[in-house]
């Protein structure tokens, strides 16, 4: 069979985009839709890794042995998101400890939500509630992403992190039947994270230089501003069910678009934020240059045995 030349393998790969079926990691695709996958699924493997500190840091605080027994599955359920997406990473010809060294050399990039601090246990559930909520929205449309091993892998991501906004929520309804004080602490957290939670979804869709290609694709199914409003339409009747405010006033209900109008983020701050000036940023990044450096003896030792299991198996034949 004679080998297809460069515009036809072009018109192949189009052909499937258009009919909605997947792209495998042996066939063939353009240099752009690669590195945009290993961009993004890069950027949301190191999300899930970076992600275990914020919540990581109240294992030992958790305030029952229930709570505490929730939270260090949340944070192994995050770590097991992160390998997925590595693996899934990989199938496009990069490696995982490549891609670990591009984020504590500040070369790629997390989820600015990470950059912001746990001040009390109902930042937990908040967390679990707003920020796996969002996630929720994001991940969901990513189910049918063009790229098969994308694809497959963010099915049991996203049914991990339904549990995630569950437990939040729960947490939280539980803290609202408790004291004065537990209740100012949901509001509290409430505030500080319900416009970072909004950042989330990325700049606005005039200000987002990859999504339109993206959607092209099909690795994205909805821009990031559709995204928000799912997002905001969600929560708002979970908040009055919960009994906290949200903190923007120009939040209302809009007949007419059938949809909540809510204000605007500060994008400066989001841009402060994902150039490394959060909160948290140096913080975040110091700790997992610490663990991958502290774990280099796990990887050396794993190296070593599938040396000599390979010599084994070389002598055995």
């Amino acid at each position: 069979m004679d080998r297809l030349d460069d515009a036809e393998l072009q018109q192949h790969f189009d052909e499937r985009i258009v009919h909605d079926q997947r792209i495998e990691p042996r066939d063939w695709m353009p240099e752009g839709y690669r590195k945009t996958l290993v961009r993004q699924i890069a950027q949301h493997a190191h999300s899930e890794i970076i992600g275990m500190q914020p919540e990581g840091n109240w294992l030992t605080r958790a305030p029952s042995l229930r709570r505490k027994a929730i939270l260090i599955a949340k944070v192994q359920d995050e770590a097991g998101h992160g390998l997925y997406l590595y693996s899934a990473a990989e199938t496009l010809g990069v490696d995982r400890s490549e891609l670990t060294e591009k984020l504590i050399e500040r070369r790629q990039k997390y989820s600015s939500i990470f950059n912001y601090p746990t001040l009390t246990f109902a930042d937990i559930g908040v967390i679990g509630w707003l920020v796996d909520g969002a996630a929720i929205c994001n991940q969901v449309p990513l189910c049918r992403s063009s790229f098969g091993p994308y694809a497959r892998a963010m099915v049991r991501i996203c049914k991990e992190e339904s549990f995630h906004q569950r437990q939040g929520y729960e947490l939280l309804m539980t803290m609202m039947r408790g004291t004065a004080e537990q209740r100012e602490m949901v509001q509290d957290a409430t505030n500080r994270w319900w416009w970072p939670s909004l950042m989330m979804f990325g700049p606005p869709d005039g200000d987002s230089p990859n999504t339109q290609q993206s959607m092209a694709w099909r690795i994205k199914r909805h821009t990031n501003d559709e995204l928000r409003q799912k997002f905001v339409d969600m929560t708002v009747p979970q908040a009055e069910a919960l009994g906290v405010t949200l903190p923007d006033p120009a939040l209302r209900w809009n007949d007419e678009r059938g949809h909540y109008d809510f204000g605007e983020p500060d994008w400066s701050e989001f841009k402060r934020v994902i150039a490394g000036n959060g909160p948290c940023n140096e913080e975040r990044l110091a700790r997992r240059r610490a663990a991958h450096e502290e774990g280099q003896w796990v990887r050396d030792a794993a190296a070593a045995h599938a040396a000599k299991q390979a010599l084994r198996e070389e002598v055995a034949r």
